[in-house]
């Protein structure tokens, strides 16, 4: 898979699965571009890629996506590639789900992926060509408690993605989504009760069919091949990559 020339957009990219992607597309000859909240983070990412582009802000924020955007395209010429990988977690039940956390998790997971896509759809469909990634959940297709406004927000990516890569099947651009299951990352171990503990660790990989927890670069392949021309015949598809999950 040979991005040589091509611009990608990573937002989240300064941790994570959003890291991992940023990392293997400039590998693979991208010029990448980090969007992050965290300053410090993304400059960490771009430092490993070799990125001349990062840009701080919110993704909840219509007006800075659509600078994002304006300004990568105004100085390379195109978008190839944008990854919506910038995501937030609640772990809160219905009753304890407060309405700050609700709107949070919306606005940055729901919000920020139809606003960045909106935003890189105008230079997609003028340049006719392009691709979109997602991060979804395998939770955005089954519930699991104590999580619910994650779900329901990663349902409604799982939908934008359906809805709007058939707006643009004709126009050259495929929208695609990753449906990861349980990564070792740094939300897998965010806004939990306790300490993080290797047995709690070893608990969350028994739930795995496989055994074990993925790594943020089996995440990152899997997005990398549904970004390039490999899978040119894939569009509006959510791809599960969770060990058999999904399966049982």
């Amino acid at each position: 898979m040979n991005f040589t020339d091509k611009t990608v957009i990573v937002t989240g990219g300064g941790s994570g699965m959003g890291a991992a992607t940023a990392e293997l597309f400039a590998q693979a000859g991208a010029r990448v571009a980090i969007v992050d909240r965290d300053e410090a983070a993304a400059a960490g990412t771009a430092k490993k890629c070799n990125a001349p582009d990062c840009l701080i802000g919110d993704v909840s924020d219509s007006g800075f996506c659509d600078h994002v955007i304006a300004d990568v395209a105004g100085r390379t010429g195109r978008v190839d590639v944008l990854v919506n990988a910038a995501g937030v977690i609640a772990r809160r039940d219905t009753l304890s789900t407060s309405d700050e956390d609700w709107q949070r998790v919306m606005r940055v997971n729901v919000d920020g992926v139809f606003y960045m896509s909106r935003a890189a759809l105008r230079v997609m469909k003028e340049q006719r060509s392009g691709a979109i990634v997602n991060f979804g959940s395998i939770w955005g297709g089954s519930g699991a408690p104590g999580v619910i406004a994650y779900c329901a927000s990663k349902g409604a990516v799982h939908q934008i993605t359906r809805a709007m890569a058939l707006e643009c099947v004709r126009d050259g651009v495929r929208i695609n989504a990753v449906c990861p299951g349980e990564v070792d990352t740094p939300m897998l171990r965010s806004e939990r009760s306790g300490p993080v503990t290797a047995e709690m660790l070893e608990d969350i990989a028994g739930t795995v069919p496989l055994g074990r927890l993925a790594e943020p670069g089996e995440i990152a392949r899997v997005v990398l091949f549904l970004a390039s021309e490999d899978a040119s015949y894939m569009t509006g598809a959510l791809v599960d990559v969770d060990a058999g999950y999904s399966a049982r």
